[in-house]
């Protein structure tokens, strides 16, 4: 039987997955509650909701790894306390019994706060909110007997990430001719993860037994600040310099604590409002893997966007 790549999920990482395994010449098998998904030959995309431990057994069968890359109903701690401990416990049974590796995209947020290049070897230990939902996930994995693969990255850009710093509001926003507003400060350095890296790393990392029970950074060039990564994204589109604001770490904590939505963005707004920068080098020199270049993955992430639909846009 031909080993099959299991994705959940086909949100900007699980569909970079599923897309470079497929273009690889790998079975994949994409499990999503809507069955969407990217379209390829070597693509099944099915329908399943993977919180159903119930339904995995069949789901898994023949796979050789799990990536496993859904997220929470809402982008605040309460919905993902609820819902992703539990989902991942049944994937990491499921994966178990299949013989499979699971492997997962991770955040730097079990770090907490941190001074300095955030690097493997530092505390995975923070204990409030979003932060520590994500710290109790990465102990419920080095407990598994399942064995795992966490390739943590920092905040996205790239094709497909859309609900992202990089995302919606800044390149569609430029691309408008329309004034942008970042969260804390233009100008401090800030690390920024292009997803079809952090895609390759964890392709490579499932083939790798020896990285097997490791926790990876996402290969990632060196930081730039707000302010650069605008004008870098204005000067791929041959597009003027933007009008940008920056809204300070303070306000965006005044208007937290009368918004819901607002107040999860700012439990993680010291990330930037002073330096927040990844160093993957370890991981890369592990991995055998470098970051695309930077003026490369800005190229294509803006061409992502003009070729979307205007009204998505």
């Amino acid at each position: 039987m031909t080993p099959i790549h299991v994705v959940t999920g086909a949100g900007p990482v699980g569909s970079t997955v599923a897309t470079q395994l497929a273009e690889q010449h790998h079975r994949v098998r994409l499990l999503t509650r809507s069955g969407n998904g990217p379209e390829h030959p070597l693509i099944e995309r099915r329908r399943l909701d993977v919180s159903r431990p119930d339904a995995l057994d069949e789901a898994f069968d023949g796979a050789v790894a799990v990536h496993h890359c859904i997220h929470a109903s809402r982008y605040d701690a309460a919905a993902w306390r609820a819902e992703l401990p539990a989902t991942e416990q049944g994937v990491l049974a499921a994966a178990g019994r299949a013989g499979a590796v699971a492997v997962f995209p991770e955040s730097l947020y079990a770090y907490g706060e941190v001074d300095g290049p955030i690097t493997e070897d530092l505390p995975r230990t923070a204990t409030r909110g979003k932060q520590g939902v994500r710290a109790a996930l990465l102990r419920a994995r080095e407990a598994s007997t399942t064995p795992t693969v966490s390739v943590a990255a920092s905040d996205f850009f790239g094709p497909r990430v859309i609900t992202a710093h990089a995302g919606e509001r800044m390149v569609p926003t430029l691309l408008a001719g329309k004034r942008l507003w970042v969260i804390g400060s233009q100008d401090q350095p800030h690390s920024f993860t292009y997803v079809p890296d952090l895609a390759a790393a964890m392709i490579r990392a499932a083939a790798t037994p020896d990285l097997w029970d490791s926790f990876l950074h996402a290969p990632t060039g060196p930081p730039v600040t707000q302010r650069e990564l605008v004008e870098a994204f204005a000067a791929a589109a041959g597009a003027p310099s933007p009008r940008a604001s920056a809204a300070p770490g303070w306000l965006v904590r005044a208007l937290g604590s009368v918004h819901r939505d607002t107040r999860e963005v700012a439990e993680l707004a010291h990330q930037f409002t002073g330096p927040w920068v990844l160093d993957s080098s370890r991981s890369e020199r592990r991995l055998g893997l470098q970051p695309t270049p930077f003026a490369d993955a800005v190229r294509a992430t803006v061409a992502w966007w003009r070729d979307r639909e205007p009204t998505a846009a």
